[in-house]
């Protein structure tokens, strides 16, 4: 492969898009020796190389409301973002997720009149909604690298390129994490979990997640505090709560003592830093025969674990009359999406909006634990077939495309 100097502008503006944003440049760095990085990042990616422009944390804006109130401070950022890019002549661009920033770069780098040879990493949501979108996409970028295989069909509608490259979990998360290896008795000490394995009281733990924000936990929780206190009446099981903070850890308890407190023993809320490569909550997640938690990665996690689960999903009604208008797909969860995709069939209970009880909650827990092995099953062939269609490198797609590329031109 050519080895000739290479500048290459990246730009992630998140937390999230600057560690998939650092893996990517390390793999860029272990097979092209000559890379000179500029751009938007944090911590993941400067330890790679990049050479910042101005602090991620101007670009980490959500909702429409902050958008429009940070918008004059966005279009400053973007100006600058293209100055610098203009002057180190970059011969590549890449996009770490952040669409409505990224692909805004992208299309004004194609105007130039050298422009560079330009990649979304992590495909807009077209395959679920707004289709139009593509038209956008194709002005923007040369190269989408997508993280499942169910994004591919749109881009061949389109005849544009792509490659799935998988998502990062593949190579974090495995059902081979076995529950009584030593890392794993690890942390059952660290939270004091031990008595889940050796007390008949408390012989069948659940790990219930209502999400990583504030927002979340308020709307979802009490639902899965009411389906805990239906379970809790046969006396079997215990459960773990993996949050994200301490402040959360006391949010959650605190709501605990108000909708359940006699739930206060038998609920065990846990947080920390990751350990040995896996994060608190899929430690958790690991350590469970079932997992009640709202719709979200983690029920990505939750599947490469193999770890049944039942999904919750639950908005503002409002915003889920929109959703359910312009959204073209008919499941919420990711382990339904790649099912579905694949099978025509989804494998995990959702529960959505007003079908959304504890009623419904329970009762789908207590019918997949009446048979684990058959959901676990179903799990592990979703999951087979998404590794066989996720081993493309990103970095190796990219380099590739480049030169060939450059080949043409």
């Amino acid at each position: 492969m050519n080895n000739a100097p290479l500048t290459i502008g990246i730009i992630a503006g998140e937390v999230s898009g600057d560690v998939l944003g650092g893996d990517f440049m390390q793999k860029m760095n272990a097979l092209h020796p000559n890379i000179r990085w500029v751009g938007v990042g944090g911590v993941a990616m400067t330890a790679q190389g990049l050479s910042s422009v101005i602090d991620m944390g101007r670009l980490s804006v959500m909702g429409i409301g902050e958008v429009i109130k940070h918008l004059p401070d966005l279009l400053s950022a973007k100006k600058e973002i293209l100055s610098v890019f203009s002057q180190h002549k970059i011969d590549l661009f890449v996009g770490i997720d952040a669409p409505d920033f990224n692909l805004r770069i992208g299309q004004a780098l194609k105007n130039t009149t050298h422009a560079p040879f330009c990649v979304q990493y992590v495909s807009p949501s077209v395959w679920a909604w707004r289709e139009n979108r593509i038209h956008t996409i194709k002005k923007a970028t040369d190269l989408v690298l997508c993280l499942f295989p169910f994004e591919l069909p749109v881009y061949a509608r389109h005849q544009h390129p792509a490659v799935c490259v998988g998502h990062p979990l593949l190579h974090k998360l495995s059902a081979d994490v076995r529950k009584h290896d030593e890392i794993f008795g690890e942390f059952l000490k660290r939270f004091h979990l031990n008595h889940f394995y050796t007390s008949s009281a408390h012989a069948r733990p659940i790990c219930v997640m209502a999400g990583s924000r504030i927002s979340e936990i308020q709307a979802i929780l009490p639902l899965l505090i009411d389906s805990m206190t239906i379970l809790d009446q046969d006396g079997e099981f215990g459960f773990i709560l993996p949050v994200v903070s301490a402040d959360h850890a006391n949010m959650v308890k605190a709501m605990i003592a108000q909708h359940a407190p006699h739930l206060l023993q038998k609920c065990h809320i846990i947080h920390g830093s990751n350990q040995h490569g896996l994060s608190v909550s899929q430690h958790a997640m690991n350590a469970c025969e079932l997992i009640l938690l709202a719709s979200g990665t983690a029920t990505l996690e939750a599947l490469l674990l193999h770890r049944p689960m039942v999904v919750v999903y639950k908005v503002n009604a409002f915003t889920y009359a929109i959703a359910k208008h312009l959204v073209k797909i008919p499941y919420v969860s990711l382990p339904n999406i790649l099912s579905y995709n694949q099978t025509g069939k989804p494998i995990v209970p959702e529960l959505i909006q007003q079908n959304a009880t504890a009623q419904s909650v329970a009762h789908h827990a207590k019918n997949i634990l009446s048979d684990l092995p058959t959901t676990q099953k179903q799990l592990a062939h979703t999951t087979a077939t998404l590794r066989q269609a996720s081993h493309t490198s990103p970095a190796q797609a990219v380099l590739t495309h480049f030169f060939q590329a450059q080949t043409v031109l």
